[in-house]
């Protein structure tokens, strides 16, 4: 009889193991009957002493977490129309699987290794040719989770091999040929032996295409040289760091000096290194370097030499960078598609690589004498948002010849009306104006043309809630309304993500309707007024809204429980400063999506009790962020360790006492990257970021204030014991005299912002920088 497709149909599998137990079993025992609904409590060595196992078990789980069941269940063999199905399959790895496919914990050893290994060979079918093997640090520290999964599926998770087994392994992949393994995903394994790690890519993933390493600072250029060289396919390679806190315009730099000298990079290819490169096909065509703050123009030289098919670079943050080194490899690699240099100093120089012909700067027989245009036409991708080094003039150059653009991000720039207009392009599909200047005439002309808009940001733009009055820009705006300019978004555009503030308000909501309909993110920042009506409606208008942040907003219980109760499939919610009478009433909707929340200001009655609620009803979330609940404790860290053991990131301001009594319970939540305290109670022990530091391994970011540290100091680990972490910022409040660790020399001056030291981890240095923050 054919079963039902409801979320809750059950399906029996019936798994004999191929090969007889050998073992003396009563008849009693040849057959066991187990369900996926208490697999927790699996008693697995009793079941395996079964010769045949049936498992009740989610036909629709089976089907989209196993492209082997997939197959079966909903292609056209016989058994897709079955309640029941016979497979023949190792036990223990069949049992091993479900628990991945039902998301339990897996120990796995250097003895039930392989046999998973094939049976996920088995389970991914002849059709897989592509798979990914993802080696990244459990909340333990002693763990390494191996995850092998096949396009299109989700991860089998091999967790927790004891770190003495890591090494039997390892050695073991050698020995092992993973043919379908494309993409291999080492991000977040500081202890990892690079060296090594590249033989073993070498001789295991002969196809590996695609290497991302994250977080991995000790992964540098001459490391990056070995791999490319080692395994010629890559293609892609990620090697993403933390972005420095103190590149943003919202600071201002006192002092710095660096505490351990600066290793620049003095690297160089000879003829027979390039020889090499280009015999082997070498073939990097996407390269990510965003937030390594320790890359210098020489490492960009190097890069350009080697990299010669480079067509996407990500140098987002890369604060050492100048502007005529970016320069430079604009002009070498003549691919270039996508560019992405935000919070740089992208300037002049760098538009005029962009702009001008690349035959005027590559030599004849490097291009097959081949005129080619500039790279600027040819740009489907340029991300230079806070890059202010670029004048008007230029950016107005730069624009016109822009013709292929799909995603253009210009935040925090020097962005003229005349800039917009002067853009030809038609294909854009994200635009990112937030901060700028810019009219809503000049707006709406650029969303006119542009009919594939799918993202809009545009928060920041005070002049967009003003009508133009400016003679010199009069021939372009035409006295263009904030209501008109929403009108032609409603008209031109199906947006999925929207960031707006001054000018938009509920008027506006009904105008950009038809184009909201799948809107899946929503921003409304200052300037903006939705009201209370705006927001009631907002579910229905935008029903399969994933993301809203509201700042400076009206709320009530009766908005939020709206919001709670009708957008299930929510997962960032963040409410910022806003106003309105609020109560534990709005959290008690459940919300198993929901991974992320943010209450700034707007909840400063929470107490303990209302802190479990929340637990309860946002029970998986993985980022915390509470300012301003000042009737929590030092108990509340129990709740939040209980209630959410698997949070990466914790951010607690001005929380009453909850640092008060020190810090224990936090500690618990061992999967913590970003840790923020600060003005929670001076109970912070002068260990504390070295003790943070030991036990949560995978901890990359620590923001403290020094008025919470119980005896007004604290150490700071070296630069050898810092583990993984990268980035530190103290911060010292208005009220205190000066800072008192004696590496820094503040000033002696009337405090005018917060001034707040930060310490800046990566490879080759660590910079210890004084700046002053604006309130």
């Amino acid at each position: 009889m054919a079963s039902s497709t409801s979320d809750d149909d059950f399906i029996t599998v019936v798994c004999s193991n191929p090969n007889r137990i050998q073992a003396n079993t009563t008849s009693t025992d040849v057959e066991i009957l187990i369900s996926v609904t208490n697999i927790p409590s699996w008693d697995l060595p009793s079941i395996l002493c079964h010769q045949t196992v049936k498992v009740q078990a989610h036909r629709n789980r089976l089907i989209q977490h196993s492209s082997y069941f997939n197959g079966l269940l909903s292609g056209s063999f016989s058994e897709s129309g079955l309640d029941c199905i016979a497979i023949e399959w190792n036990l223990e790895a069949f049992l091993h699987i479900l628990n991945c496919i039902y998301d339990c914990p897996l120990d796995v050893t250097s003895k039930n290794f392989l046999p998973l290994y094939e049976r996920v060979n088995l389970s991914s079918c002849s059709q897989i040719t592509s798979a990914v093997l993802l080696l990244s640090l459990l909340p333990s520290a002693n763990s390494i989770d191996y995850i092998l999964r096949g396009i299109g599926q989700s991860p089998f998770n091999l967790e927790r091999l004891d770190r003495d087994q890591c090494s039997e392994v390892l050695n073991l992949l050698p020995t092992l040929s993973f043919e379908a393994v494309q993409e291999v995903d080492i991000s977040k394994c500081p202890r990892l032996h690079l060296q090594s790690a590249i033989e073993c890519f070498r001789k295991s993933f002969p196809s590996l295409r695609i290497l991302k390493a994250a977080f991995l600072l000790k992964f540098k250029i001459s490391t990056l040289r070995k791999l490319v060289r080692k395994c010629p396919m890559v293609c892609e390679v990620d090697l993403t760091t933390d972005t420095s806190p103190i590149i943003s315009s919202q600071v201002s730099v006192v002092s710095s000096s660096p505490a351990i000298t600066p290793q620049i990079s003095n690297l160089s290819l000879n003829v027979q290194d390039m020889t090499s490169f280009y015999n082997s096909g070498l073939s990097i065509a996407k390269l990510t370097l965003e937030g390594r703050n320790d890359l210098y123009d020489s490492d960009l030289q190097y890069i350009s030499r080697f990299c010669v098919s480079l067509q996407y670079v990500n140098l987002k943050g890369c604060t050492s960078l100048t502007d005529v080194g970016i320069a430079s490899l604009l002009r070498r690699c003549i691919k270039l598609h996508s560019v992405l240099v935000c919070d740089t100093s992208f300037g002049i120089n760098s538009v005029l690589a962009l702009c001008s012909s690349s035959s005027n700067h590559i030599a004849v027989e490097q291009i097959e004498n081949e005129l080619l245009d500039s790279l600027a036409l040819n740009l489907q991708i340029l991300h230079m948002g806070s890059c202010k080094c670029v004048d008007e003039t230029s950016l107005l150059k730069l624009m016109s010849q822009m013709q292929k653009l799909k995603s253009l991000c210009l935040s925090d720039t020097r962005l003229s009306d005349g800039a917009l207009y002067s853009f030809r392009g038609s294909s854009l599909e994200m635009l990112d104006i937030s901060n700028t200047m810019v009219s809503n005439a000049a707006v709406a002309y650029l969303v006119g043309g542009n009919p594939g808009l799918k993202c809009l940001k545009a928060r920041g733009c005070r002049n967009l809630s003003q009508q133009e009055s400016d003679p010199q820009k009069r021939e372009f705006s035409f006295s263009y309304s904030c209501r008109e300019l929403h009108n032609e978004i409603g008209r031109t555009c199906m947006l999925e993500e929207i960031a707006l503030g001054w000018g938009f308000s509920y008027s506006s909501l009904e105008a950009l309707k038809p184009a909201i309909t799948s809107l899946r993110k929503i921003t409304v920042g200052l300037g903006g007024l939705l009201g209370e009506d705006g927001l009631r409606k907002l579910p229905t208008i935008c029903p399969m809204l994933e993301l809203i942040i509201l700042y400076f907003q009206v709320i009530s219980d009766r908005t939020i429980m709206n919001i709670m109760a009708n957008l299930k499939k929510l997962v960032v919610l963040a409410f910022c400063h806003c106003l309105g009478d609020i109560s534990i009433l709005s959290f008690k909707f459940p919300m198993p999506n929901l991974r992320k929340l943010k209450l700034q200001r707007v909840t400063p009655w929470m107490t303990n009790n209302d802190l479990f609620i929340l637990t309860q009803s946002c029970a998986n979330l993985v980022e915390l962020s509470l300012l301003g609940c000042t009737l929590l404790d030092s108990e509340s860290q129990q709740i939040i360790s209980q209630g959410w053991p698997g949070l990466v990131s914790i951010h607690l301001e001005e929380c009453g006492r909850v640092t008060t009594m020190g810090v224990s319970s936090l500690l618990d939540c061992k999967a913590l990257e970003d840790l923020l305290l600060r003005h929670n109670g001076p109970g912070l022990q002068r260990s504390f970021i070295f003790d943070a530091a030991s036990k949560l391994p995978m901890l990359r970011k620590v923001s403290l204030d020094f008025c919470d540290a119980a005896e007004g100091d604290f150490d700071i680990p070296n630069y050898g014991d810092r583990h993984f972490l990268s980035t530190l910022k103290i911060a010292k409040c208005k009220l205190q005299k000066g800072l008192k660790v004696s590496f820094v020399k503040a000033p002696r001056r009337r405090q005018v912002h917060k001034e707040t030291l930060v310490l800046v981890w990566n490879s080759s240095t660590v910079t210890r920088t004084v700046v002053k923050e604006r309130l």
